[in-house]
């Protein structure tokens, strides 16, 4: 009998085990999903908040415990008082400059700063794997969750991936994130800005699900000449138990949405392990990526087990081929192409490096239209949302590393970045460093070659680059542990160095440093200003025109990387304060061309290009003296005319261009460009009459009401015949009405100290602008009016397009709830509820959480304790506590006073107030009832406002 006893239990085990696993089955396959938004209603405060200095055995015991986090990392901290902001953020651009801050990070204060975020989880997302992500945090941060540390990141531009499922509270208990910023280390000698500054996301999957960047997806072509995509597909398993028959299924789709192949694998995953699962889709005749037809595919990834779906991924890719070549250079798609690029920072006018999604679209296609092809991400990891509008736009970019260190966290930096953009087919180049003091040394070679075998293992399909600024010509040296080398700033070397190295494929990673400031035709070092006629440039640079000769002579160099596309914020080079902004760029902060624009599209564009500098408003006194005057073009032959007058004819100078000097007269100078012998183009500039009237340019027809779609607008000031005056520098005053808000302000004065977030904005050489976004869920208009004393002001009205919302985390107020809890062991007798522990007894009452009743085995009672501090309205009008589910007689006593008497057994809501009181709170609860009874806390306590309504 006793066998067949066990035989029947071991029966119902199994049998229980069964229908548990069929459960998980079920709550895996209705576990959708989803990425949600968490940018919306974060808290801030500027400035550090120390931690309280505990003493004490118990404190100090309790205060290294999961979950008991102190100060304002503790999830009962009083954040109400904090402002209230939406993500992205960069508290940096909303300071005033000050010339005792750092002139690398542009004069602006840093220091430190919190972030705090409430949300609610319903209790249909128990048993899925939740994950937090932040895209990035300038520029270290330490993160808690409900009171646990869970993360510290030591690079401001890389990721953080953050499972927290075993630590989150669902149904109407409050989840608390809880951020410290450290914005005072710096990892950059330019502006990085400060706080969260990229996108945050709360990711909810099946507990079977693809890894974040579990996707590897990237086609190649064999060696037999066909294509094929050799995916791999991390998963991960966080459920109950083994995961087996998983299916994986990849399927590919062309633009319009036709599939074009598929496949699929099977494979098996252990509890809390991962699994690879390994395929090769082929693909016929693929439509090519290239930078003039950036043709996407759709790769959608599907984990089944047996036949339902459990985790679905989509991402894009690109069918395109690169090589360098040793003696000519780059190809795309075997097709011979020198790389024309810039290296740029992330930041901009207005807005800091909190970047909208959509600015990263205008600053490329302000790069694209200028005719270039590639962009350096210059030091450190670009956004996703960047890499995406390359991909769809036609850039490459040489994808650079931060910190240069083989140490295993540094390791894991630089396997992040490579894991997450190794889809995008933008990106053609792996840089490890830049400029680093070690790269002529054992030192550095033998940390590349490390660095450089960790990038192989996780993608063969690049090559690994490094930005040399010296050390080429040592024994060893960096050089011969990298695929393709990067001279920076060393044209005096490029031919030596390849005479010397026969066998590198050799590309200029970045150059030129010339410095000029739109609109700016005289150099004056006092008053820290350069002119814009391609002349000035520090001791390492070199002019634009002679760079590109360099470069664009030598068939071995794969091409250029220009510094920079844009001015940033900080490394003022020439000069120190006033200047807070760079002078390096081909454009300014707001993306207004300067003369090196001009230059470049002359260079790197096939159509006819012709433009003149300067403009034609100079003073009274100008009149009869000589203006250097510069065409820039890449036609055969110009000529020059003045006041109907031909002045010049002459054949472009192919690199240099055409320069004369022209006795001032007011009026009109006009340029005409040949190409075999037949007019192609012609471009004029007028001198205009005083400004009357402000005119307003949206970059786009509409914006889109999403609350993140983001647009500038330029601002400039016209004449009595409607012609922009390019010396007008008169204050703006900004009005923004509607379905939108006024983001930012800039005008490209890398002299100017006017604030970024402001309702005003001084033209700076005729030109200024605003930057506005959208409210969330709109479709009607935003209307922007902008003002001047003495002139005509001017309005437009921009659609607003309604589009699919972006899903986001509901925002929820915080609460002070009551979580951590000590029980009393239960006593016959009535003990007394303000019982003093000593300090020393971490033992002889039991730590549990509400929620739960708790069964009476030896006795009538129990007494729960907690403390708390409350918040600061309670503290000085008083307050409530509500408790939820009250199962028990009950003695509320707080700090030794009874505040409040339960009589009835009945489980319900009771609620007891408290009057003002200043510091810490002691909560007792005394609990009564019989032996065997459930009893205590069923339910939430909170501490809540004396107006609050409760129910």
């Amino acid at each position: 009998m006793k066998k067949i006893f066990s035989l029947l239990l071991a029966m119902c085990s199994i049998l229980g085990l069964l229908a548990q696993q069929s459960n998980n089955n079920e709550a895996i396959l209705a576990a959708k999903h989803e990425r949600l938004s968490l940018d919306k209603g974060w808290r801030f405060h500027l400035g550090d908040i120390p931690f309280p200095i505990i003493k004490g055995h118990n404190a100090t015991y309790s205060s290294t415990k999961a979950a008991r986090a102190t100060g304002a990392a503790a999830p009962g901290y009083d954040d109400k008082g904090w402002r209230e902001l939406d993500l992205p953020h960069d508290w940096a651009v909303e300071m005033p400059f000050d010339s005792t801050e750092n002139l690398s990070q542009g004069y602006k204060q840093r220091g430190y700063g919190w972030y705090r975020r409430h949300f609610k989880l319903d209790n249909s997302d128990r048993g899925k794997h939740l994950e937090l992500q932040f895209d990035g945090i300038a520029t270290h941060a330490t993160i808690w969750v409900n009171g646990t540390v869970v993360h510290r990141n030591w690079c401001g531009y890389t990721s953080s991936y953050i499972d927290v499922s075993p630590l989150v509270k669902y149904g109407d208990e409050i989840n608390t994130i809880a951020i410290r910023v450290d914005a005072v280390a710096q990892e950059g000698w330019w502006y990085e800005g400060a706080g969260i500054y990229r996108h945050t996301w709360l990711v909810k999957r099946s507990p079977l699900h693809i890894i974040t960047d579990g996707v590897y997806a990237n086609p190649v072509k064999t060696v037999s000449g066909s294509w094929e995509i050799p995916a791999e597909i991390t998963l991960q398993n966080s459920g109950k138990g083994d995961a087996s028959n998983i299916e994986v299924e990849v399927s590919l789709f062309d633009k319009s949405g036709k599939q074009v192949a598929q496949n699929a694998t099977k494979t098996s995953v252990k509890l809390f392990d991962q699994a690879v699962a390994s395929l090769s889709i082929p693909v016929s005749n693929p439509h090519l990526w290239s930078v003039d037809d950036p043709y996407l595919y759709t790769v959608e990834t599907k984990v089944k087990q047996n036949g339902k779906l459990l985790d679905e991924a989509t991402t894009k890719c690109g069918f395109r081929t690169i090589r360098f070549d040793k003696d000519t250079g780059f190809y795309l798609n075997d097709q011979p192409m020198k790389l024309k690029g810039t290296c740029n920072h992330i930041d901009h006018a207005g807005v800091g490096v909190a970047m909208p999604n959509s600015l990263w679209e205008f600053r490329l296609r302000k790069l694209k239209e200028m005719g270039s092809n590639a962009y350096r991400c210059a030091h450190n990891p670009p956004s996703r949302e960047f890499l995406q509008v390359c991909d769809s736009i036609g850039i490459m970019v040489m994808d650079e590393n931060r910190n240069f260190n083989s140490s295993p966290e540094y390791i894991r930096q630089l396997q992040w970045l490579i894991q997450r953009d190794r889809n995008h087919p933008s990106v053609i180049l792996w840089s490890v460093f830049n400029e680093e003091p070690m790269q002529g040394t054992e030192i550095g070679y033998e940390m590349v070659r490390r660095m450089s075998t960790e990038v192989k293992k996780l993608d063969t399909t690049r090559p690994v680059t490094a930005a040399m600024n010296g050390g080429l010509f040592s024994e060893i040296n960096v050089s011969q542990a990298a695929d393709v080398v990067g001279f920076n700033y060393q044209s005096y070397a490029y031919d030596d160095f390849r005479k010397a190295n026969p066998h590198m494929c050799l590309t200029s990673s970045e150059d030129v440093s010339c410095v000029m400031q739109r609109g700016q035709y005289v150099t004056d070092h006092s008053k820290n200003l350069l002119d814009s006629y391609d002349t000035q440039h520090p001791d390492w640079g070199t002019t634009h025109r002679k760079s590109w000769k360099d470069i664009n002579e030598r068939p071995f160099l794969a091409g250029c990387f220009v510094w920079t596309g844009f001015d940033y914020k900080g490394e003022p080079t020439p000069f120190a304060w006033p200047t807070v902004s760079s002078n390096f760029g081909i454009m300014d902060l707001c993306g207004f061309p300067k003369s090196a624009y001009y230059i470049y599209q002359a260079f790197w564009l096939d159509r006819p290009i012709l433009h003149l500098e300067p403009h034609w408003n100079w003073p009274a006194d100008s009149i009869g003296k000589n203006i250097k005057v510069m065409a820039i073009s890449n036609v055969d032959k110009v000529k020059l005319i003045v006041n109907g007058k031909t002045i010049a004819e002459e054949d472009v100078d192919k690199y240099n261009f055409n320069s004369w000097d022209i006795p001032y007269q007011p009026g009109k100078l006009e340029a005409i460009g040949y190409r075999n012998g037949k007019e192609v183009i012609r471009t004029k500039i007028e001198t205009t009459d005083e400004p009357v009237s402000i005119q307003l340019i949206a970059d786009r027809p509409s914006i889109d009401g999403d609350g993140w779609d983001a647009m500038p607008i330029t601002v400039q000031a016209l004449d009595k015949k409607g012609r922009p005056v390019p010396t007008a520098n008169m204050l703006i005053e900004f009005e923004v009405s509607g379905d939108g808000k006024l983001i930012g302000v800039g005008n490209g004065d890398p002299n100017s100290h006017e604030l970024d977030k402001a309702s005003t904005r001084s033209l700076y050489h005729g030109l200024a602008q605003a930057i506005i976004q959208s409210n969330e869920n709109t479709n009607d208009k935003v209307i922007v009016t902008a003002k001047s004393k003495g002139l005509k002001s001017a309005t437009i009205s921009i659609p607003v397009t309604q589009v699919t919302q972006i899903p986001f985390v509901t925002r929820v107020s915080p609460t002070l709830v009551l979580d951590k809890w000590l029980l009393s062991p239960s006593t016959t007798s009535r003990p007394d509820p303000n019982l003093k522990l000593s300090d020393n007894d971490m033992n002889s009452w039991e730590p549990i959480r509400n929620g739960q009743l708790q069964t009476l085995e030896k006795g009538k009672y129990q007494v729960y304790r907690s403390t708390f501090t409350p918040y600061k309205l309670q503290q000085t009008e008083g307050g409530r506590i509500l408790f939820k589910n009250l199962t028990g007689k009950a003695e509320i006593w707080l700090n030794g006073q009874l505040i409040g008497t339960k009589n009835k057994a009945e489980a319900s809501d009771f609620v007891a107030e408290f009057p003002p009181l200043a510091g810490d709170y002691q909560l007792n609860v005394l609990i009564e009832g019989n032996i065997s009874d459930k009893v205590g806390l069923g339910g939430m306590v909170s501490i809540l406002d004396k107006a609050t309504i409760t129910k």
